[in-house]
């Protein structure tokens, strides 16, 4: 039976239901694919796309990114620059707050703080490399805000730094771009959108709790995001550049919303 093509899915009626619906749930059941469950895709919804290609893991795996990136495009357009995530009291500090990554705590990286210079490129007119003091001399703010992970928990912390779009401008970014990029000590990497970069409580934190960042919570620096959920807030950062390139993420290129809006 020939096969016909359909607003970009592949229509065949001879596709086997019960794989696709099979193939779908264990796709969605990994922990990439946790944030679907929450809203972006259901397996209702799954059961009405019987004419759809899903008849294999590749297949499967096109649709489910092209639903998180769907969802990436919702998000942003429902973000609000100007609405502030909830601040806390000193006495709701979560004690202590949890070590979270894709490693354990005895893998952090060390970061030489001597030695350590953060690297500035992109489109921005100021290309050059920050030192430790120049990046503390930078105009100061705190916030004691709730970090939301995806998997489910949540704790309080007191952060302290610079206001991001204040580096930003320091920098001279390019803040009609569409991204910012990140690259890490840990070989982690990830990218913002410039809207939630320009937000007031997004910090360039170099401070927890009053002293110098720890190692296990992201030294020399972390960007903090009240606004996004847990894994788009990169810890031990060495680069930050500006772009219209799209650079993706270290957990949305396996699956993951981009937009990570908490």
């Amino acid at each position: 039976m020939p096969v016909k093509k359909r607003n970009s899915f592949l229509i065949n009626p001879e596709l086997d239901r019960a794989q696709i619906l099979k193939d779908a749930t264990r796709e969605l059941a990994l922990p990439t694919r946790r944030l679907f469950l929450k809203g972006a895709v259901t397996l209702g919804g799954l059961t009405m796309l019987t004419g759809c290609g899903l008849s294999d893991n590749q297949s499967v795996e096109s649709f489910l990114m092209r639903v998180s990136r769907l969802n990436d495009r919702v998000q942003g357009w429902l973000f609000d620059p100007n609405r502030l995530a909830p601040t806390y009291s000193e006495a709701e500090l979560t004690r202590p707050f949890p070590f979270n990554a894709f490693y354990g705590v005895e893998d952090v990286p060390e970061v030489d703080a001597a030695s350590f210079v953060l690297k500035v490129g992109g489109l921005v007119t100021g290309k050059r490399s920050w030192t430790l003091p120049e990046l503390y001399a930078l105009p100061h703010a705190e916030q004691i805000t709730r970090h939301i992970c995806v998997e489910g928990w949540s704790a309080i912390g007191h952060w302290g730094g610079t206001p991001f779009r204040e580096f930003l401008r320091q920098v001279g970014a390019d803040t009609s771009a569409k991204y910012v990029g990140f690259k890490c000590a840990d070989d982690y990497y990830e990218s913002i959108d410039m809207p939630t970069a320009l937000h007031a409580q997004t910090l360039l934190t170099f401070q927890y709790d009053g002293k110098t960042l720890p190692p296990e919570y992201g030294f020399p620096m972390k960007l903090r995001m009240p606004t996004k959920l847990g894994y788009k807030n990169p810890k031990h950062i060495m680069e930050i550049y500006v772009t219209n390139t799209f650079p993706g993420g270290y957990w949305s290129d396996q699956g993951y919303n981009w937009f990570g809006g908490s």
